[in-house]
């Protein structure tokens, strides 16, 4: 079992940012591929982000693409999101997820979870 905390997530204006971070104390990433997700009230969880162990490759959703950027430290201990270029429809809370197979877009596929860290941008 992973236990993963996420953290940096808050209320921002519309245009602002945010850099939110997922760590799994005691371990490191080095064996998982990794991925961020977002659920907004009402609405399915969906994927917004993922890079492969390697750190060497990333994929995004369209919603995203250009506004976000993830990553993770050199010692592969933290997941990063950074935020730019925030819009109201970003708002939902936000997961990390760990997968021991190759990076995915469906959740169901990811092994461990967060707890998830609320994002709220207002218009």
């Amino acid at each position: 079992q992973v236990r993963m905390v996420e953290s940096g997530g808050g209320l921002v204006q519309t245009g602002g940012s945010l850099r939110l971070s997922c760590t799994a104390p005691g371990r490191t990433f080095s064996s998982y591929d990794m991925a961020w997700f977002r659920q907004a009230p009402g609405k399915e969880r969906e994927f917004v982000a993922a890079i492969i162990r390697s750190g060497s490759s990333t994929n995004y959703a369209d919603s995203v693409r250009g506004r976000f950027a993830i990553s993770r430290d050199s010692a592969r201990t933290t997941l990063f999101l950074q935020m730019n270029s925030l819009k109201p429809e970003d708002t939902a809370v936000y997961y990390c997820a760990a997968r021991g197979g190759l990076a995915t877009e469906e959740k169901h596929l990811y092994d461990y979870w967060g707890q998830g860290t609320q994002v709220t941008v207002a218009s």
